[in-house]
């Protein structure tokens, strides 16, 4: 009988070392809040889709899904992290799925974790922004569609999972870590998305992106819960902020072409109204 892909890929041992160290450092500098882990599973393939805060907050909804929902954490991880000697060799012991955006191995990557989830009955974390959130008040943004899409062709629910703190750790695009004094991280779990209405349906782009604003809409009403506050009406949208950047920069060029084409043909005038002189004073010759 072949034995099982999960089992071949993860070793026991590394997972043990790795978790007792994950956990002894967390408790160390975090004070966690786990809610709603009865929302996850006991077995059985499950998607965890969260929100991303800061590039700390890996380690911490590993920590939430191992001892709170007591599942093992599978992540798919970027390319350039599995890199690194040290972590290449411990994600590829304890089941990591590695993704090379922007190529054919991307594809791959969501194949694999397809099989995770079907096969070898996985809890998959998923984060749909795809990076940690650019909105400036650190609610959820928009989501890319590859979990709606993995959940619809595979049929395993989509737990949403919110989470807020990491922010205090570590802010993204800092390097400056705050261990102490311990920070407070909240979790909150919900129960799994309704995605029933686009169930059996040709997966178009505006079916798949239907079905992952339902994912975001839940995981930011799970956010919104945890701070006590109103979340914004439209999730911010990179792609979108990105346009309107370019525009507001395109503008800036045309503005500053047509002053400086402005002070061009301000000069032309003076100078060749002194050519003019020049000439008729020569033609007067």
């Amino acid at each position: 009988m072949r034995e099982p892909v999960a089992e071949q890929r993860e070793s026991r041992w590394v997972k043990a070392v790795v978790s007792r160290i994950v956990r002894f450092v967390l408790w160390l500098v975090t004070k966690p809040d786990w809610k709603g882990t009865e929302h996850v599973p006991a077995e059985g393939g499950v998607i965890i889709a969260t929100n991303h805060l800061s590039v700390a907050d890996p380690l911490t909804v590993a920590h939430f899904l191992y001892i709170g929902g007591r599942r093992w954490p599978t992540f798919t991880m970027k390319d350039s992290v599995m890199r690194i000697p040290v972590v290449r060799s411990v994600a590829k012991s304890t089941g990591q799925i590695p993704v090379k955006r922007g190529s054919t191995d991307a594809v791959k990557a969501l194949h694999e974790a397809e099989l995770a989830l079907t096969r070898d009955g996985a809890s998959v974390i998923f984060y749909p922004e795809g990076t940690c959130t650019r909105d400036p008040d650190l609610w959820p943004m928009t989501g890319k569609t590859g979990v709606a899409r993995l959940a619809l062709t595979t049929g395993v629910p989509v737990v949403p999972v919110a989470h807020w703190g990491e922010h205090r750790i570590l802010p993204y695009g800092s390097k400056k870590l705050s261990l102490f004094p311990r920070k407070r991280l909240e979790f909150l779990a919900g129960p799994p998305v309704d995605l029933s209405r686009f169930r059996d349906q040709p997966l178009t782009g505006t079916l798949l992106k239907e079905a992952t604003e339902a994912i975001m809409a839940d995981i930011t009403g799970l956010q919104a819960r945890i701070r006590g506050e109103e979340p914004p009406a439209v999730p911010y949208d990179p792609r979108k902020a990105r346009a309107e950047a370019r525009q507001v920069e395109g503008g800036r060029t045309r503005a500053d072409g047509d002053v400086q084409a402005t002070d061009g043909a301000g000069a032309a005038p003076a100078d060749g109204e002194a050519g003019g002189g020049d000439a008729r004073n020569g033609a007067g010759a």
